[in-house]
Parts: C-alpha cells; structure tokens; sequence
C-alpha cells in the first residue's frame, strides 16, 4: 500500500495500534466532545474501529454522524478527547507526519463532493496531486486502474460529473478515495440518493474492496440494508454518544429505544431475514 511515496524519509508514523480481544484497534476516538457555540453535539463519546472490518455508524438525522466523521478527519475541532489512528495521537503529530496519516486514509463525502470543474479522471489525480509527484501519463494510468476498480468503464474519465448518474458518482468518487491506497477508507452516506439495486450495488463493491485489499472501511449510513448486508459491527449514535455496538443480533437483542425502533420497527421487520 502507498504511505508516504517517494517523499516520505523521516515521516514514519507507526503501522499499527492496540490489541482488543485479538483484534488491532486502528483507529479509537476516546471521550470525544465537540461543541458549536452552546450546543453540544459529542460529549464523552468513545469508539474503536478494527482493522479489517467494516463498521457501520448509524444514529438518528442530526445527532452527529458526519460531525464525529469531520472531527477525526481533522476537518472540525474537538474540544476534549483523544483521536489515536494506527497508535498514534494525531494532536501530537507534526505536520509531516500528519500528511503520512493522511495518506493512509480516503474519504467519500456525502453525495461524492467531486469537482464540477474537472473531469472524472482530473478528480481522482486530486489526492495523487496533493501528496504526490508523479508524471502526468502515470497518473493518466492509475486513475484509469483505479476506475477499473470500483466498476466504471474507461471512457468515464473523460466525463465531468455532470453528466454521470448517481450511482456512477459514487464509484467515481470511491475511486478517488482510493487514489492513495488507503488502509481505512470513510464513507459518508455512500449510498444515498441510489435506488434499491444501485445501493445492493455499491455495497457489494466496498465488501469486494475490504476483502481484495484488506481495506478497513468506516460507513456512516442510515441504510438499513447495508448495515444487515455487508457491516460486520454497527456503532449506534445517541445522546451525543454511542449508546450501544456490536452486531447485527446484539442490535436486534438492545432494549435501547432507538436501537429497539430502528432495527425492530415496521420497516425493519420488512427487512430482516
């Protein structure tokens, strides 16, 4: 996997982080506040990710998803706690050893964010422009492979977002979060706004790319199907922290009343096998 390129003497960061019940703990956010003038959005929050799996993150519309998300990539300040990625406390990492941290990591923001101004190929070069310096008829070349990866044909890199569909922004800007070849990629809402099929879709692939690359994925969604279909461990949101974890049976066991509404309700019950 690519870390810090050909650029990256004395920027070592460690590769990994603890142990919990024999899985490594790649990324842990511990007693994490996050405040907005008086309103308190995070408060005490805690949670681990492991390597290997895909988490999905669920919570109810405002309690703080995207925000927990925007504060571990760094996008929004904390005002307590310690956000530790691959063992290291990023508030105690200089500047180039952050970009290392960075590179290690993709992101797919809510409804793909890609730049209208470029085309599919010139967007997913971005992350490869930043933190890189490659030959232009490389990055010609990987952002073709890396289009090939998540199920878009060739031609798509010389078409601007506005004329793709949404599923295919999707894959596009999955293909940009995997520019770098991360080794934990975060997903925010990956599949809203796709119909039933083009979100079956979409899953499939992150679960293809988590087994064909070893990525660990963190999936901020509201999807009930995604979260049953692909998430080997679910984070529930709540009360500005996280209420309960586990998998899919421990959801279906909390008597939490979100939990028990969300994954017990009447349209769960439409859902669940």
């Amino acid at each position: 996997m690519t870390t810090a390129g050909g650029n990256g003497e004395g920027m070592a960061v460690a590769s990994g982080g603890a142990s919990r019940n024999g899985a490594e703990v790649i990324l842990e956010a511990r007693d994490i506040t996050v405040r907005f003038g008086p309103t308190t959005v995070l408060q005490n929050l805690s949670l681990e990710v492991y390597r290997g799996e895909i988490l999905g993150f669920v919570g109810a519309s405002g309690a703080g998803k995207s925000v927990l998300l925007r504060t571990i990539l760094g996008l929004a300040p904390k005002q307590s706690g310690t956000i530790r990625i691959y063992g290291e406390d990023l508030a105690e990492l200089g500047e180039r050893e952050r970009m290392v941290v960075d590179m290690r990591q993709g992101v797919l923001f809510q409804h793909g964010a890609l730049f209208s101004g470029l085309t599919v190929a010139e967007n997913i070069q971005v992350p490869m422009r930043e933190y890189l310096d490659l030959p232009k008829k490389l990055m010609d070349e990987l952002a073709l492979l890396k289009l090939e990866l998540v199920g878009l044909a060739r031609d798509a890199a010389t078409k601007y977002p506005s004329e793709l569909s949404g599923g295919m922004i999707k894959r596009a800007a999955l293909a940009r979060a995997l520019a770098l070849d991360p080794d934990i990629v975060f997903l925010d809402e990956p599949t809203s706004g796709l119909d039933p099929i083009g979100a079956a879709e979409f899953d499939e692939l992150v679960a293809k790319m988590r087994d064909t690359m070893g990525l660990t994925v963190y999936m901020v969604t509201h999807d009930l199907d995604s979260l049953l279909t692909v998430c080997d461990r679910i984070a529930v949101l709540g009360d500005k922290r996280v209420l309960v974890e586990g998998t899919v049976e421990d959801m279906m066991r909390s008597e939490e009343p979100w939990v028990k509404s969300y994954f017990r309700g009447k349209r769960a019950r439409q859902v669940v096998r």
